[in-house]
């Protein structure tokens, strides 16, 4: 791949208030009708920018639709499931850590897919000249990370791992426009974050990875839907009709990245090089999976991780959340991630 650098902090910033999909904190929404469909029934789908909308489209897959889909646009996947709560959502896809935070608030949520994806992307960063060269030369470290974000979850994991814990480092709460002018101007030592913020970085040539998500967080993602909307028997037929589809069409990113990564850059403004570098480290290597005992498990571990250092309100049992009628014969949510052999940096 060739490489290239990017000239300052604000080049890097341009397409980054898009792509929050992993962050928290309140955002905003935009909204918009789209039927491709046919029929009556009207699905109303909560999506991110480059997110599930161009998927589909991308892969042909809402040629054929006997269903019409309203599109609400989110910023990340919080608010996208504060609108599933109200009902003004029937589903949409987010990390593996909203729905942590959406079902320690007690909200009416049902995760009804999962997807497990290479976490590489996953990572916490440092400046190409930093003397840190493992995850315990944090301690007494300054480190970025948007609060309840995936990033969040896989700083404590991998500060763990390392043998230290949350305290033992100064946690800078900022989302990642903030984020990275911290780390552009040398204000934090250190920033967790997410694809495809991590191939922005490594390829705009402001960082390395000090460590990164693989054997520490499970790579999940979740399609999350409305109870209301499950109880209703067109609207739940639409459902897994949806669900199979945005499958098919995660079949066909990886079997076209070059393509994908030319939608996705122009979807989210992402220079091409770093929407091909992020599709190849993390975006994808997605492989649907069952929501089963090991996945339910691990966000388990996720709750109970973020409940006891007081971030969400009370503990909860995860599996009263999920709903597996749309399980199918998929593979175990252990299974293997999808590779494109080492992505570019």
């Amino acid at each position: 791949m060739k490489s290239f650098r990017l000239s300052s902090a604000a080049a890097l910033l341009v397409p980054l208030a898009l792509l929050a999909s992993a962050c928290s904190g309140a955002s905003a929404t935009g909204q918009g009708s789209n039927s491709d469909g046919k029929g009556s029934l009207v699905l109303n789908v909560g999506d991110q920018k480059g997110g599930t909308e161009a998927l589909l489209r991308a892969a042909g897959e809402l040629d054929d639709l006997p269903y019409r889909i309203t599109w609400s646009t989110f910023t990340s996947g919080p608010p996208l499931l504060e609108a599933v709560n109200a009902k003004a959502v029937d589903i949409g896809t987010v990390g593996n850590t909203p729905p942590v935070f959406a079902a320690g608030a007690d909200s009416k949520i049902s995760v009804v897919a999962a997807t497990h994806s290479d976490s590489a992307g996953e990572a916490i960063l440092v400046p190409k000249d930093s003397p840190l060269r493992t995850a315990r030369d944090l301690k007494g470290r300054k480190v970025a990370v948007a609060q309840g974000s995936s990033a969040h979850f896989q700083l404590i994991a991998s500060l763990a791992k390392a043998g230290l814990r949350l305290d033992d480092i100064q946690v800078t709460l900022l989302q990642p426009a903030d984020a990275l002018a911290a780390f552009t101007s040398g204000k934090v030592d250190a920033w967790a974050v997410w694809d495809p913020y991590t191939s922005q970085i490594l390829l705009g040539g402001k960082g390395r990875v000090l460590a990164d998500g693989r054997g520490v967080v499970n790579g999940l993602g979740f399609q999350v839907a409305a109870p209301s909307a499950l109880a209703d028997k067109e609207k739940a037929e639409a459902i897994g009709d949806l669900i199979e589809r945005v499958r098919r069409a995660q079949d066909w990113v990886f079997e076209h990245p070059e393509a994908w990564a030319k939608v996705w850059a122009k979807e989210t403004g992402l220079p091409y090089e770093v929407a091909l570098a992020a599709v190849k480290r993390s975006n994808g290597t997605r492989i649907p999976v069952a929501l089963d005992e090991a996945a339910i498990a691990s966000e388990q571990k996720i709750a109970d991780t973020f409940a006891a250092l007081g971030l969400i309100p009370r503990t909860f049992r995860f599996a009263d959340y999920v709903d597996t009628r749309f399980n199918k014969d998929l593979p175990p949510s252990t299974t293997p991630a999808r590779s494109y052999g080492k992505a570019s940096s």
